[in-house]
């Protein structure tokens, strides 16, 4: 019986330490690491761009290829050419509207390739952003 007092005892002593412990740490808010930016990631910008560019210039690639390349619009226009052929007009609405989307991509990675090419010609003109 005093064995099992005793370890009753200390549990609840040692819940209530950890429940202390847990409300005194809810009560104080943790600050963010980071806070707020303090620039505009000129420099991390600049160092990135060319793997971007890279990266940009990858997609359109593959966007472009031809209906052998996994990926491509030309591949996913056959497939949906496929399905309707076949009947099935579920699959086919599906694989139209990853169509729709896909060739709605173009055009953006097109605008950013432009703008990062303007972005590379503002780090060679400022020292890869290093300037203020």
């Amino acid at each position: 019986m005093p064995r099992t007092r005793t370890t009753v005892v200390s549990l609840v002593a040692v819940g209530t330490l950890f429940g202390a412990a847990g409300a005194a740490t809810a009560d104080d808010p943790q600050p963010t690491p980071s806070g707020a930016p303090t620039g505009d990631g000129a420099s991390a910008l600049c160092k990135r761009a060319p793997k971007i560019d890279h990266r940009i210039d990858r997609i359109l690639a593959r966007l472009h290829a031809d209906a052998s390349q996994r990926g491509s619009i030309a591949r996913l226009e056959q497939r949906v050419a496929n399905a309707k052929s076949a009947g099935h007009t579920e699959i086919e609405t599906y694989l139209n509207d990853r169509l729709t989307f896909r060739r709605s991509l173009v055009p953006t990675l097109e605008a950013r390739q432009k703008d990062l090419a303007d972005v590379e010609k503002w780090c060679k003109a400022h020292d890869n952003g290093a300037e203020g």
